[in-house]
């Protein structure tokens, strides 16, 4: 657990070299755009890219386009910032004794000293009011199921400590935009959307376990419990079960959204994006290497591209 001190200017240890927060950002906001990982984009496009895979969904359900799917696809992008920086601060508010002690996370700007927890409370707030404004531009159905999304993401940062599935709950609630977005563009949740959240979950336990591997070391120390001290040496093993569930699931939600309204071409095209999904998962598998946190945080960022890839596939249908 022994690592190096905080830096004196504030840099994060797993930030992207040379990020925007590090050098273009005013000083006196760095602290607090670091609290939101917006030197770390890579969670932003995870919490976006289920939005995403939602709405265009939804309009493949019903072949129905309309010029308001710009402003859901545009409000999802800003809120996914938003809620992202509000959720990333209550985790480092609430895990803060275990920061201090975890070599990864230990130069995160409460436990380095550089915010207080009533600082950082209060940029929470400011985060969370900001999307509501957003948020109240939806349908009342997407509005609620917005507020509900606050459910997960308040217990997420409590899982690690009474369950070896953390992953679980943030799957929960990282893929909720899948079901905010079908029901922005349709106003009302329906299957497709239910089964395309469960695959969004199965593909959060498949690169959060990767990336958990880079803290089991000391997760095991402090007593965090995590997806990758569960598995092990396994996780290899339980990676396939993952992304086959990942595949399965969305390959069924696209066959139910699209049979009613698609036509036979767009919806093959559409079902080639888990398939091509799939092997991107595969390509990490084969250089997963549980021991190599260079690898692991690689692989990690590797998803943006991997949640991408189903997305054009199923725009591509739109316009057949």
């Amino acid at each position: 657990m022994q690592g190096n001190a905080p830096t004196p200017d504030g840099q994060v240890a797993d930030a992207v070299a040379g990020n925007w927060v590090d050098t273009r950002a005013p000083a006196f906001t760095r602290p607090y755009l670091r609290l939101s990982r917006a030197d770390r984009p890579i969670g932003t496009w995870l919490l976006l890219i289920p939005c995403w895979w939602g709405l265009a969904l939804a309009i493949l359900s019903d072949g129905q386009p309309r010029l308001g799917d710009l402003w859901i696809a545009v409000g999802c992008a800003l809120g996914a910032f938003l809620m992202r920086g509000a959720g990333c601060t209550w985790n480092d508010i609430t895990d803060r004794e275990f920061d201090a002690q975890v070599e990864r996370t230990r130069s995160r700007p409460i436990p380095a000293g550089h915010v207080t927890v009533r600082q950082a409370a209060a940029w929470m707030v400011l985060q969370c009011l900001l999307a509501l404004a957003i948020l109240l531009s939806f349908n009342q159905a997407a509005i609620a199921m917005g507020v509900l999304s606050l459910l997960p993401v308040a217990v997420y940062p409590f899982a690690k400590r009474f369950t070896w599935w953390p992953q679980v709950f943030l799957g929960l609630a990282f893929n909720w935009g899948a079901l905010l977005a079908w029901t922005a563009h349709s106003g009302t949740l329906g299957w497709p959307a239910v089964i395309l959240y469960l695959s969004g979950i199965a593909w959060t336990l498949f690169y959060d376990t990767i990336y958990a591997h880079q803290d089991a070391e000391d997760d095991e120390l402090v007593g965090i419990k995590s997806t990758a001290r569960l598995f092990g040496t396994d996780t290899a093993k339980w990676l396939k079960y993952f992304l086959a569930v990942t595949v399965g699931l969305m390959g069924l939600a696209i066959i139910d959204a699209g049979v009613p309204n698609a036509s036979i071409f767009a919806l093959a095209v559409a079902l080639g994006g888990p398939w091509a999904m799939g092997w991107h998962m595969m390509w990490q598998l084969r250089g997963l290497d549980i021991e190599d946190n260079t690898k692991l945080l690689q692989l990690f960022h590797s998803n943006r591209d991997t949640g991408l890839i189903p997305l054009i596939f199923l725009c591509v249908a739109l316009l057949l």
